[in-house]
Order: structure tokens, then C-alpha cells, then sequence
């Protein structure tokens, strides 16, 4: 099924913040050919450039047969069903899905279009990122940029605390 393996991270600031992950969690789990393998702790962090309350965060790392575009484009419909509005740059929101790194058998993609790149262009500079990344992969690489430990490091002044696992995700319903 796996043409490539993505980092996917995930963040809310408003609403019940840890069910709309977890819900989030589980859309992307239903997506056509695409499987979650593992899912971080929740962490609670300050907004970065930002205004309003603390966010939620973890992340994601899946195997999916779509493309990087299709994926990012799945992740968008999911928000929007959570009732994401963008009425300015870096608004409070009910959901933020962000496709942070992806990789296929040649190794990690790069990509830079006006709606997609890759390596997210700022995931290395934030804690909110890292730590859940760190989670599940600590030697992970950013290319060029580093070892995700290592950039989280770099970030130790940033406020971020792990607040507990992300909610228990409900079952996938039974075929009929």
C-alpha cells in the first residue's frame, strides 16, 4: 500500500482541542490507502506569532499511497469539517493539519510549489513541532537542516509541556 511515509502535525486552540485531534487522528486514519503507525503524547504550548490560548499539539507519522499534494489536500477538507476558519494569518483554530516531512523509497521529498513545501519551511524553529516529533523519532532528519533532537535543543527557551496521551481513538466500524 506505502508509496511514502509522512509527518503529519497536528495543533488546536480552541473547542475541546485533545477530541478534535483525537478525531483528526482517526479521519486520517480513514483516508483512502493510508494507515497511521503511530501518533505522539499531547503537549500544550504558546501560541508562536500568534494571539489567543494555548494550543494542543502531536503529531502523526502515516504510510499512504497518496501523493504529497492529494495528502495535503485531504488534510485541508479534514480541518475544514472541524470548522477551521482563516479570517487572518495565524487565527486561533479549531484544527491546523500540517504535512511536515514525507518520504518514499528514494528517501525524504522535497518539494516547493506556492501550495506545498517540503520539509515544512518552519517546523525546524518550533518546539511545538519538534517535541511531538522527538516522540516518535528522535533521530529523524530535517533535511537541511538536522536530527529533529537536535533542533529541538536549539528550542529549549520555547514553552512546551507534554500533558498526556492523545484520547483513546474510537474503533474503526465493523464492515457491513
Amino acid at each position: 500500500m506505502a508509496a511514502m511515509r509522512a509527518w503529519i502535525g497536528l495543533g488546536a486552540n480552541l473547542g475541546d482541542a485533545a477530541g478534535t485531534l483525537a478525531r483528526a487522528v482517526d479521519a486520517i486514519d480513514a483516508l483512502p490507502s493510508t494507515r497511521v503507525v503511530r501518533v505522539s503524547s499531547l503537549y500544550r504550548s504558546a501560541p508562536v506569532d500568534a494571539q489567543g490560548p494555548d494550543f494542543v499539539n502531536a503529531a502523526a507519522e502515516i504510510e499512504t499511497a497518496l501523493s504529497p499534494s492529494a495528502l495535503l489536500a485531504r488534510l485541508l477538507a479534514i480541518e475544514a469539517a472541524e470548522g477551521r476558519l482563516r479570517p487572518y494569518r495565524n487565527a486561533p483554530r479549531t484544527l491546523d493539519l500540517d504535512l511536515l516531512l514525507a518520504s518514499d523509497a528514494d528517501g525524504p521529498l522535497r518539494i516547493d510549489t506556492p501550495s506545498l513545501a517540503l520539509p515544512h519551511p518552519r517546523m525546524h524553529l518550533r518546539a511545538f513541532v519538534l517535541a511531538p516529533l522527538a516522540e516518535l523519532d528522535a533521530q529523524l532528519a530535517v533535511p537541511g537542516h538536522g536530527r529533529v533532537a537536535d533542533l529541538l535543543a536549539a528550542c529549549a527557551v520555547q514553552r512546551i509541556e507534554r500533558i498526556g496521551a492523545m484520547p483513546r481513538r474510537m474503533p474503526a466500524a465493523a464492515p457491513r
